[in-house]
């Protein structure tokens, strides 16, 4: 099976009740881009129209391999169109508040699955039917985890043990398997004279990296005060994995604990193998009420349903509890809340046909909408990896 060969491949539409009008500050726009990640995409709008990166405010990151569209504001923005490669802005109107992640009520999906054959095809369409039932684990997806190394290493876990250097390494001079040529180059000359900052800053091509690498230049050995230079969205992002990637072992061990194992299949994540059940009624409906924290410093496990769970996979881990969080550049911080256990997709509608792209082989097409910050891949992993291992009802 083959997912994203092309963009149109996969599509996502961000939805909201998002207050529009014609007064208050914020312009708001319906941001439509092609092979770019929403990092990227806000960079391109903040050179070309020469404003500051903060004004802009969005809600979520969408995927780059794929066609999508989503809402931002610019504080006091330009109330008119943008066009280039890739990348479209349509002013909407006006808001008096910037837009924010809690905005956005769901996803909108439009997914189509390629060169597949008769049974896969069959596995899958089956499949559909008993995650209809069952609902969804609502995992973390590798999506998440691209600043994690390949030895599995995660930037969160450096800086909550205050080794700022490795941090660093990590951030700008680890290499991974998706980088461009550019950045392998960039990562390269790190690698090859780190330490050595006047060097490193000479051979640098000007950007975000060699401006941190300035500040080790002119101030060596301050390596926290230079991870304090990284773009503190960067910062976000890396907390965010480490966090969501303890969130999702915690739902792993407690899929493990309630299903025997002949209830499970396992997905591999480039943080490692998962559990996707088939559930009985009973654990239907215990998953589908549970909610579980994202683990932090923050949150309180008196008396809570899945206290154990999460002590134990941080004792794995040689954490505790307290440990998550940050002592430094405190505009950073681990999020603090509950995310559900297991999810439902709404309006599913599914064809099946003819592969234009691989003769002879089949293809899906799906079209669904989820809760924010839930991943349609995870329901590809199921219907395909994770029901090789179970017996799908049909």
């Amino acid at each position: 099976m083959k997912l994203k060969c092309t963009p149109e491949d996969f599509q996502v539409d961000e939805l909201t009740d998002f207050p529009i009008g014609q007064e208050g500050n914020f312009a708001v726009y319906r941001m439509s881009k092609r092979g770019l990640t929403t990092p990227d995409a806000i960079d391109a709008i903040a050179r070309r129209w020469k404003l500051d990166r903060q004004r802009l405010s969005y809600g979520g990151l969408k995927d780059r391999h794929a066609l999508t569209s989503q809402f931002l504001t610019v504080f006091r923005g330009p109330k008119r169109e943008l066009i280039q490669t890739n990348l479209s802005l349509r002013y909407l109107g006006q808001a008096i508040r910037p837009y924010k992640p809690i905005d956005i009520t769901e996803n909108q999906f439009s997914l189509v699955m390629r060169d597949m054959s008769d049974a896969e095809l069959a596995t899958a369409t089956a499949a559909l039917q008993n995650v209809a039932a069952d609902g969804l684990p609502n995992y973390f997806d590798d999506q998440r985890f691209g600043s994690v190394s390949q030895d599995g290493e995660f930037i969160g876990r450096a800086w909550i043990e205050e080794n700022y250097e490795r941090c660093l390494w990590l951030a700008l001079a680890e290499p991974h398997p998706l980088d461009r040529s550019g950045e392998k180059k960039q990562k390269q000359i790190l690698r090859d004279h780190w330490g050595q900052w006047p060097e490193c800053k000479a051979r640098l091509e000007k950007s975000h990296r060699r401006s941190i690498i300035t500040f080790l230049a002119d101030r060596p050995g301050d390596f926290r005060g230079a991870w304090g230079c990284v773009r503190a969205d960067l910062r976000s992002l890396y907390l965010s994995a480490f966090q969501s990637d303890l969130w999702n072992q915690v739902l792993n061990r407690l899929i493990r604990r309630r299903c025997p194992a002949e209830q499970i299949a396992e997905v591999r994540l480039v943080t490692g193998p998962l559990a996707f059940p088939r559930l009985t009624d009973e654990q239907r409906q215990e998953f589908r009420e549970m909610l579980i924290p994202l683990p932090s410093g923050r949150t309180r496990l008196d008396g809570h349903p899945q206290a154990d769970e999460i002590r134990d996979v941080l004792m794995d881990m040689g954490l505790t509890l307290e440990q998550i969080k940050v002592k430094h550049h405190r505009d950073s911080f681990f999020s603090k809340g509950d995310r559900k256990a297991f999810i439902d997709f709404q309006g599913m509608t599914h064809s099946s046909g003819d592969d234009e792209l691989y003769a002879g082989r089949r293809k899906l097409s799906l079209s669904f909408r989820l809760p924010r910050g839930s991943y349609a891949t995870i329901l590809v992993k199921r219907i395909t990896e994770g029901a090789v291992g179970l017996e799908e009802e049909t």
